[in-house]
């Protein structure tokens, strides 16, 4: 319940204040640039700010009649306000070692002057600077609440920069972008608060107010020069100088300094009087520099980045918040809840569960079954359902997600009429330490109730995997004897982003039914082992992918042929010259890590294919450490040549292989694992990498194991190594 709260606050509090915050990030990009352009204007000389002011004030009461003022301002550019030897008055930049003008003083332009009045009061004047002040109070509440729903996002202070898994564009960035972009919003909305305040007079003020003590006017006046007092102080600690009115004893130089303001004695030099500025003056003139990036490019910059960051977040929030609501709303029941034989429901956080929960009840109509779906936060009684299936995503540190956040609640108070069988489908990120927590919770929750039998044990599905996913269909046709078929949308393909690739090797099937592919680029194109080559096949349009091993400049695929696999039929057809039509997509997350000390390489069946390029690539002999997990030592023919290359040209360190079906107990590629612990602890504790390919099954009991293996050895989970980039998994 919790975090509903704060992210009902977020949305809440961004949609009242959207307009003000539109208008005020607009024009807050477009006022960056003024100070970016005023401080490339010439005024600027070079080492003038180790100048004593000494030297500047005696130059300036030589090239001039009568010298007002002086002031040095944010940009570090010198002006002085003067009579010149014509007579005539002026103000204007000058140089500080010549006291020659320069140029005349910055006049705002129009577009910074109307962007300037829109963006401190709206033109409503008095009424615009409170609605600003109060929006910006507001910004920094949406700044808050946003910091929060990371932190609850990602696991925590510690895990906030790390590695966040991408959904959908809107809510990837959204979280990318704001863990850099807060911060600096922070600044500014705060700033502009305290402006605010300051401007209506809201803040303690202290008057600078000297002491005026007698002074007795001395035989001898020293030129400005001799002045120490001048002498010790620098241009980069001066503000603004102004000359005495008159020869008068009683007549003093008022130096305003950074932190301090002097009156001086214009015969002696000496400081008669001292006021330090007060704590809202200095932190005024911060806020001043920190909102409007006045005197620094790189600071404009930033605040320019923070505004755009603003128009960005109010567009991915506004279109998640639609998204979500329009994925919660696709289910149309069609039968009651009452009437239901078998009921889902979901527990959906983005809407992307809601989504694969729709596939599932399609399927079942499409079966003739009568299916009613509906929120966790909707259960209740169904008279005549037979079978409830949970699809339940995990939020954060192992949160219900935003439409479970009472489902707890509303379990324990409602009682079914009759015994029901169940299953939970747990979605998550194996990134975060709680992974797939919530679900686990529910499927406890059930074990508990006595009118509820298991159907299904757990299922838990890494980042959306509809590879997991179609697994567990699998499952659930099996013990259900049902046939499921679920649906997909042919996507529209561009067949002119489809590239040729000519059939330049192929082995004879192997007795596992595994053989392997060469394709040769028939134009140039960009690809390394690790990424994906992407296959559209004619009969559904349904896009396949195929891990690449690069070997020299062909792709290398490893296949096996299904009975009735649409695309593994297709290429084991394929003969010496035959021209595949496929797009090749970077998969920049599993490349091979070029900076790691040792990397450890863990596979099953054809997911071999890209280790075997990343081996016969590996130039630095980084110390690399195979396993392979196959059926039979039959299995390992087709790619034993590339094996014993490999240790012939020292690109690979060691090669383990677990054979399944060799003896009359199993022995897969994690029961290797568990046999080289120490191994696998040394590799993670010293920065090295483990990569994973293969199947989802083998991936998840892999995972458990290297878990186990990090807890008891390293006393960490398996998530710190995650948040590292230390896992890295490509699998299907």
């Amino acid at each position: 319940m919790t975090i509903s709260i704060w992210r009902y606050s977020h949305l809440i509090l961004a949609i009242l204040t959207s307009l003000f915050v539109l208008i005020a990030s607009v024009t807050g990009a477009i006022l960056a640039f003024e100070p970016i352009s005023n401080q490339l204007q010439p005024y600027a000389i070079s080492g003038a700010h180790e100048r004593s002011l000494a030297e500047t004030l005696s130059v300036l009461q030589q090239e001039y009649d009568e010298v007002f003022t002086l002031e040095v301002d944010k940009n570090g550019f010198v002006s002085a306000s003067v009579i010149t030897k014509e007579g005539d008055s002026d103000t204007f930049y000058i140089n500080p070692v010549t006291g020659e003008k320069l140029g005349d003083l910055i006049k705002k332009a129009p577009l910074f002057e109307f962007a300037t009045n829109l963006h401190r009061s709206l033109f409503l004047k008095t009424t615009g600077r409170i609605l600003i002040g109060v929006v910006s109070f507001l910004l920094i509440l949406i700044t808050i609440t946003g910091i929060k729903l990371i932190l609850k996002r990602q696991g925590g202070f510690k895990r906030f920069f790390s590695k966040v898994v991408k959904e959908n564009f809107n809510q990837y960035y959204h979280v990318v972008i704001g863990r850099y972009a807060l911060i600096p919003i922070l600044i500014i909305t705060i700033t502009g608060v305290f402006l605010s305040l300051e401007r209506f007079e809201l803040l303690p003020i202290t008057k600078t107010s000297h002491q005026y003590l007698e002074q007795v006017e001395p035989e001898n006046k020293l030129a400005l020069k001799d002045l120490k007092i001048f002498q010790d102080l620098k241009l980069e600690t001066v503000k603004q100088v102004e000359f005495p009115f008159s020869d008068d004893i009683e007549d003093y130089f008022i130096v305003q300094l950074n932190d301090k303001e002097l009156l001086v004695n214009q015969f002696t030099g000496d400081v008669v009087s001292q006021q330090n500025s007060s704590l809202v003056t200095i932190l005024t003139d911060w806020s001043i520099i920190l909102h409007t990036g006045e005197g620094t490019i790189i600071w404009s910059v930033v605040l320019l980045l923070a505004s755009l960051a603003i128009l960005f977040f109010m567009y991915s929030g506004f279109a998640m918040t639609i998204k979500r609501r329009k994925d919660t709303s696709k289910i149309k029941n069609k039968f009651k809840k009452d009437t239901a034989e078998y009921i889902i429901l979901v527990g959906s956080e983005t809407g992307n569960t809601f989504n694969t929960a729709k596939l599932f009840y399609d399927a079942l109509l499409a079966a003739g079954h009568s299916a009613y779906a509906a929120s966790l936060n909707e259960y209740s009684t169904y008279n005549k359902a037979k079978h409830i299936i949970v699809f339940a995503a995990t939020y954060g540190e192992g949160e219900a997600p935003i439409s479970a956040s009472n489902f707890n609640k509303l379990f324990a108070e409602v009682n079914q009429k009759q015994t029901i069988s169940y299953a939970v489908i747990g979605f998550g990120s194996l990134m975060y330490p709680d992974y797939c927590k919530y679900a686990i919770e529910v499927d406890q929750m059930f074990q508990k109730q006595p009118n509820f039998e298991v159907h299904l044990p757990l299922f838990k599905i890494n980042n959306q995997s509809f590879e997991a996913f179609k697994t567990w269909i699998q499952q659930w046709n099996k013990s259900s004897n049902q046939d499921l078929k679920i649906q997909f949308k042919k996507p529209q393909i561009k067949t002119k982003s489809l590239k040729e690739f000519k059939v330049v090797q192929k082995t004879a099937l192997n007795i596992d039914h595994t053989f392997l592919v060469q394709l040769r680029p028939q134009k140039k194109t960009k690809f390394t082992s690790g990424d994906l080559l992407s296959l559209f096949p004619d009969q559904d349009f349904i896009e396949r992918q195929y891990s690449i091993g690069k070997i020299e400049n062909d792709i290398l695929l490893s296949i096996k042929k299904h009975e009735l696999g649409v695309c593994s039929n297709y290429f084991n057809q394929l003969k010496l010259n035959d021209v595949v039509k496929a797009k090749v997509k970077r998969n920049y997350e599993f490349h091979f890590p070029t900076d790691a000390k040792a990397v450890i390489m863990i596979a099953n069946g054809t997911g071999i294919a890209p280790f075997l390029g990343m081996i016969n690539d590996n130039q630095n002999q980084t110390k690399t450490h195979l396993f392979w997990g196959g059926r039979t030592q039959a299995s390992l023919d087709i790619y034993k040549n590339s094996i014993d290359t490999a240790f012939s040209k020292d690109t690979l360190s060691s090669f383990h292989v677990a054979y399944s079906q060799e003896q009359e107990e199993k022995f897969y590629v994690q029961d290797l694992l568990l046999k080289h612990q120490d191994l696998l602890s040394q590799v993670l504790n010293t920065n090295g990498v483990v990569m994973i390919c293969g199947s989802i099954a083998m991936q998840n009991r892999v995972l458990e194991v290297l878990n186990s293996v990090t807890t008891a050895k390293l006393n960490k989970p398996l998530s710190t190594f995650e948040s590292n980039a230390q896992i890295r998994m490509d699998c299907y």
